[in-house]
């Protein structure tokens, strides 16, 4: 539960939820726009802004829609708002650490959506600092077991991981998890496309430092809060301290 939100227990349903999510175009959009306005608008040059695309083209949004929100990104598109990432820390169900990440042109809307989420499925707003201590910003970079069985030569790609400056490679019950520093995290997502393989999943994220234990119907509470915050269009990604 403590990984990212598309592959933890307690926040993911396999199948259609999954393919809504990946499928929302707003979130892929706004991904985008935010890289452009960080990196520039040349995805050969902005390492973000590469992911950002490869990820809205797998969920088949259109061309002309990513140019228009990289024209966003860039201020070259005057009617609309520029986007700004946020991150609030928060409290769930059981005691559970929350970390939001959300994308917004404007924040007082999101932060009054996200604290009534909260405060009507058993959560509450965290002060400042109080949370994301428990979590370490890393790269994940995630291979379901039908992609990992395409690899011809097993101990080649784990050196080639670790020469990429892989932290740690998680065996899982349905996929393989690769973690790696932030600074890294471009090494090690080239160094797996080296192989011939697409990762399923991959990105900067937050993981829990140490995780919690819930009770079952805390559990079951906590699911339900994550799944209220990522209907919402602002909440990009929700992380739980969580295992």
């Amino acid at each position: 539960m403590s990984g990212h939100s598309k592959w933890s227990k307690i926040k993911h349903k396999k199948g259609a939820a999954d393919a809504a999510r990946s499928g929302s175009f707003t979130k892929l959009l706004k991904a985008i726009s935010i890289a452009a306005q960080h990196g520039g608008g040349d995805a050969d040059m902005n390492f973000s802004l590469r992911l950002a695309i490869e990820k809205a083209k797998s969920g088949n949004v259109p061309k002309d829609n990513i140019e228009r929100a990289i024209k966003r990104g860039l201020g070259e598109d005057k009617d609309g708002a520029a986007f700004e990432e946020v991150l609030y820390e928060a409290f769930g169900p059981g005691g559970a650490a929350l970390l939001i990440e959300c994308v917004t042109d404007n924040k007082n809307r999101t932060v009054t959506d996200v604290k009534t989420m909260l405060s009507k499925n058993g959560g509450s707003m965290a002060g400042q600092g109080s949370v994301q201590w428990q979590f370490e910003r890393m790269g994940a970079v995630r291979l379901t077991d039908e992609t990992r069985a395409t690899i011809q030569d097993k101990d080649a790609f784990e050196l080639a991981m670790i020469e990429a400056g892989v932290s740690d490679i998680l065996e899982e019950d349905d996929h393989t998890e690769i973690r790696c520093p932030v600074e890294r995290f471009a090494a090690v997502l080239d160094a797996v496309k080296a192989f011939g393989m697409e990762p399923d999943d991959s990105g900067l994220e937050w993981f829990a430092k140490e995780s919690v234990a819930l009770s079952a119907e805390d559990a079951a509470k906590g699911e339900h809060l994550i799944d209220v915050l990522e209907e919402n269009d602002d909440v990009d990604s929700v992380y739980i301290n969580v295992g």
